[in-house]
């Protein structure tokens, strides 16, 4: 009531229309609010990705919120993957192609990729995977009250024959409890949190992502799920032989079972539990004879990789 009177006895000053400016002033307020992006920082490790890459490159051309930066960590590539990157340097943001050749894999690459960023949050994504149009719309949001953040992966899009499996409607979870996890394709998180843990382990060989999730969260960051953030994940291109594919399937699984092994020797102590030996010896003799009775059924093959490989890792690291 004071403030009314003063303004009234100011001359030339209508009370009316100056409540009108000042209605007007806090919705622009709200609205640059609402329009206001994080500063998100695209990393894809890129290895001979020549044949895919610009169909990831060309998805983030179509975001509802642009990105505001692109960084290609190219992990040694001999294919033109970079000519083919390099397409894109005057259709993105801050878009850069880097070396990142010095240790083979994706952890190397993606930890390359990171020290290259100038933006608050970092978005993986992989090149032969396509992001969808609201992916970056959905992680920009999601960002303004978390600080790590694991995508949808859509399945069916990119591949035939498949139906939507790991990570479509929430996180990936071990078989016995502990900390979920998520694809590394398919992560998005702080900057300064990742490199408070480190950034991914180069020395863990497969599940690297599963092991990047559990130290984040061991540091304190729950891993939030963010089902409009679509990943579509194409599957490697199949083996023209039954033969070939049954070894594609089989090497997949041995390693993903071995990375479990890996991890629980790890992080035993901190409450994560695997069925050791004695089942798993009585299981593959089981799983042997299912493959070679159903023909080589690719999930029977897995599951004999996947057992194979937890055995070999518990008896590699004792």
């Amino acid at each position: 009531m004071q403030l009314k009177k003063i303004i009234e006895s100011l001359p030339g000053i209508h009370l009316d229309r100056w409540l009108t400016f000042n209605l007007y002033l806090k919705n622009e307020s709200k609205n640059c609010l609402e329009f206001y992006t994080m500063k998100i920082s695209v990393v894809i490790p890129c290895f001979n990705g020549a044949s895919v890459i610009d169909k990831q490159l060309e998805a983030l051309t179509q975001q509802t919120v642009s990105p505001y930066e692109v960084i290609v960590a190219d992990n040694g590539s001999t294919d033109n993957s970079q000519a083919i990157a390099e397409q894109y340097r005057d259709r993105l943001p801050g878009f850069k192609v880097i070396d990142a050749a010095g240790v083979k894999g994706a952890s190397h690459a993606r930890n390359r990729g990171a020290i290259a960023v100038t933006g608050d949050c970092l978005a993986f994504c992989d090149a032969d995977d396509v992001v969808g149009k609201r992916w970056m719309e959905a992680l920009d949001l999601a960002f303004r009250s978390h600080d790590f953040l694991a995508c949808r992966l859509d399945y069916e899009k990119l591949n035939h024959d498949t139906t939507n499996t790991a990570q479509t409607n929430d996180l990936q979870n071990f078989r016995t409890p502990f900390y979920p996890f998520a694809g590394g394709c398919g992560l998005a998180i702080r900057k300064a949190i990742h490199d408070a843990v480190g950034g991914f382990d180069e020395s863990v060989l497969y599940l690297e992502d599963a092991d990047y999730c559990i130290r984040v969260q061991m540091a304190g960051y729950p891993l939030v799920f963010v089902p409009d953030a679509v990943v579509h994940y194409r599957y490697a291109e199949g083996k023209s032989s039954l033969l070939g594919t049954c070894r594609a399937n089989y090497r997949k699984a041995h390693n993903w079972g071995y990375g479990l092994a890996t991890l629980y020797l790890r992080y035993r102590n901190q409450g994560m539990k695997l069925y050791g030996l004695p089942p798993r010896l009585v299981l593959i003799p089981l799983w042997g004879l299912r493959v070679l009775g159903s023909g080589f059924n690719p999930h029977s093959v897995w599951r004999l990789g996947w057992h194979m490989g937890v055995v070999e890792g518990l008896l590699a690291h004792p």
